[in-house]
C-alpha cells in the first residue's frame, strides 16, 4: 500500500469550491498534464467525489491510490497509467 503522505504529486488541482461532477471534470482535464506513472492530487470539498473518482479511474485505466482527510476537505490521489 502506498503511503499517501509521502507522495509528491506532479500536479495539484484545487476543486474545493466545485460541486459534483466538477472535481471529476477537473481531474479529467488535469490528468493530461501529468506523465504516465506520475500522480495527480485533487482537493475536494464534497464527499461524492470519493465515490465517483475510483469508478472513473477504473473505467479509463488509471489507478486510484486513495484519499486523505485534510482540514475541511479531502485530498484524492490518481496515478496516470496510460
Amino acid at each position: 500500500m502506498t503511503d499517501l503522505n509521502s507522495i509528491e504529486p506532479a500536479k495539484v488541482i484545487d476543486a474545493r469550491g466545485s460541486a459534483c461532477p466538477g472535481p471529476l471534470l477537473e481531474a479529467k482535464k488535469g490528468i493530461g498534464d501529468v506523465r504516465i506513472d506520475e500522480v495527480l492530487e485533487i482537493w475536494v470539498g464534497e464527499k461524492g467525489t470519493r465515490e465517483t473518482m475510483p469508478r472513473w479511474c477504473k473505467k479509463v485505466g488509471h489507478e486510484y491510490l486513495g484519499e486523505l482527510e485534510a482540514d475541511g476537505y479531502d485530498r484524492l490521489f490518481v496515478q496516470r497509467k496510460k
